[in-house]
Parts: structure tokens; sequence; C-alpha cells
């Protein structure tokens, strides 16, 4: 039976610019790609799919956290593919991310509500399929991601940004910079005068994960130089009163009640 090439994505999704600061290097034409899945049936399907389109270069499947760090241990990718009906899909996620902190991973099959959209944001997910997407949507994610789009529903693109409303503007004086925990521990160690090199032994993680933590720190802050990261960190923790974190906490308690 011969096959048909999917058109491409339903014209009912649309591309965000998903948190700056995260934009991956353009990467290859066919992104190297793991499928994680406890349902045999669903990788399975999915991976025969994928590799029909010719646009996705499929490294694996896995059926459970310990076979997907296996896997990425000895075939780095760029993208996970994550089952997102699996009981600890966001505690595999995390963990793989703390493997591989440059790794995108995509959240399948995800019910289109606000409270599991936020969810996979708030765990650091890079994009996110709906249950009613198609493979197209799948492939469209994948390349979408490695260039730091989101794609969302128009409806679901409206939550997002009445949730942003909700937290309020972003006060230069009272909240910090969006780096991540790891990223602040390299901007400390940086402030103390440690090359990348002596960053990777303290963190016991690679080189090249110093260089791309050092990376993504400049583009958030928005600097050319490790030292003026160091010193716009310093300098903020200087003028953001303690208080302004249960501000914060507060803000996002009322908004979990209405969102």
């Amino acid at each position: 039976m011969a096959t048909t090439r999917d058109p491409g994505p339903d014209t009912s999704l649309i591309a965000l610019p998903f948190y700056p600061g995260r934009v991956a290097d353009s990467g290859p034409i066919s992104p190297r790609t793991l499928i994680v899945s406890d349902v045999r049936l669903y990788r399975e399907g999915l991976a025969l799919a994928l590799e029909a389109r010719g646009d996705v270069h499929l490294v694996g499947t896995a059926d459970s956290r310990e076979a997907a760090q296996n896997l990425l241990a000895t075939s780095p990718c760029a993208v996970v593919l994550l089952d997102a009906g699996m009981p600890n899909a966001l505690a595999i996620a995390q963990t793989l991310m703390l493997i591989d902190p440059g790794i995108k991973i995509v959240a399948v099959a995800v019910a289109d509500e606000a409270a599991d959209v936020v969810a996979c944001a708030q765990a650091g997910l890079d994009g996110y399929v709906p249950r009613d997407g198609s493979i197209a949507d799948v492939a469209a994610a994948i390349h979408g991601v490695i260039h730091g789009e989101l794609l969302c529903s128009p409806r679901m693109a409206s939550t997002l940004f009445k949730r942003l409303a909700i937290l309020g503007p972003v006060d230069s004086a009272a909240d910090a910079p969006l780096l991540t925990a790891r990223e602040m521990e390299v901007v400390g160690l940086i402030d103390r005068g440690l090359s990348n090199k002596q960053i990777a032994q303290r963190l016991r993680i690679g080189t090249a994960t110093v260089k791309n933590h050092v990376h993504n720190i400049l583009e958030k802050l928005q600097v050319n130089r490790r030292a003026e990261a160091a010193a716009q960190l310093r300098a903020h923790a200087r003028a953001a009163p303690p208080a302004s974190f249960g501000r914060r906490a507060e803000r996002e308690r009322s908004m979990d009640r209405t969102v």
C-alpha cells in the first residue's frame, strides 16, 4: 500500500517564541530523536510514522527512565519525545535534563488544558503536542524546539499570556533573571574566578556542558563577557529585597486558584 506523505502541521497550530535565551543552534536537518513511552504499541507506531516522513533521525526508543538514560549514554540526541501519559513523565524529563542540559524535551499526547500545559512549562520542557495532534504536528514540534519555537493552539497561547499577566510585570530590582539553579551555580563559580575546566571538575560535569551553560547565561543576561554576568548577579542580589520571593510565591498561589 502506498504511503501518502503528510502535508504538514495542522493550520490550527501556531508557532510562538519560547523562553528567550534557550534558543538552540540550528542543528541538523533531521534532528536526532529518542522516543520514551511505557506503551510498546504507542512508541513503535510513533517511531514507524516518523521514520516514514524522513525528516527526523530516530536514535531509538525506551520504555523507562533507566532505558532512556542508557540510550543517551551511547547515542546522544537533540530531542526526546516523552509520552505524557507515563505516571512519572515529568520526573523522567528532569532526570534527562540533568544528564544533558542541552537536550530538548517534547511531551506528546498532553491534554490541551491549562494545568497540564503549564505543568510541562514549569518542569522545564521545551514543547508539547496535544492528544489530538497529528504525526505532522509531532515532527513540527521536534523541528520547532530545535529553533527555539513552541507550537500551541491559539486558545492555549491566550491562556499562557493570561498566566503571565497574573504574575505581573518583571521588576528588575525585585525579580531575579531567569537562570536555572545550575546556571546560578556556574555564575557563582565564575565570580570566584574559576575557569570552565575548573567549574566542570567542581560540578562533575563535562567542559562542553559548562560552555553551554555559560552561553545560555550570557544570552539571558544580555551581556558579552563572563565577568559582566557575575557583576550583574552581584548587583541584583544587593538590590533585591528578600520579601520579593514571598510576593512572587503569593502571586503564583493566587494564579493557580484562578487559572
